[in-house]
């Protein structure tokens, strides 16, 4: 974004003029060497490749199979893992039943409120049936309220 804003400013004049300078052509001669010539193209072809070949880990012996482990452990570990897995854990239903809960007690505040009771009933179960112990059963417990 940096370089962006900076080419941005810079004058047109100079931009082309450094992109003319960008696409000029360097050629270097050179006179072929004996070791160049004693080796075939498909041998000095792989030993280019072998020459600089780092493994990333899989497989030390065959640059392809390592290769190819890796571009597939990527994809899978990435792709299958973080944005499938991400998009099923985002959009997955609700099994704890949060949504349910809340949205059963607005229907009940709106059912109360049309009916005319209070949102919350302070007898919310009936005195009758509750059975209390007495005065004498409790005699020397403390009561906290």
């Amino acid at each position: 974004m940096a370089a962006l804003i900076k080419l941005r400013n810079m004058p047109i004049i100079q931009r082309s003029v450094w992109n003319h300078l960008a696409k000029s052509n360097r050629c270097i001669s050179t006179s072929k060497k004996n070791s160049d010539t004693a080796t075939t193209a498909a041998e000095s072809s792989t030993d280019a490749v072998n020459k600089n070949w780092v493994s990333y880990g899989f497989d030390f012996k065959s640059s392809e199979d390592d290769t190819n482990a890796h571009h597939a452990s990527y994809f899978f570990s990435v792709t299958l893992c973080l944005v499938f897995g991400g998009f099923a854990w985002a959009y997955a239903p609700d099994v704890h039943m949060r949504d349910w809960a809340q949205r059963e007690a607005y229907l009940e505040l709106y059912r109360r409120e049309k009916a005319g009771l209070r949102p919350i009933d302070p007898n919310y179960v009936n005195p009758k049936s509750v059975k209390l112990p007495s005065e004498s059963e409790l005699c020397d417990v403390e009561i906290i309220i």
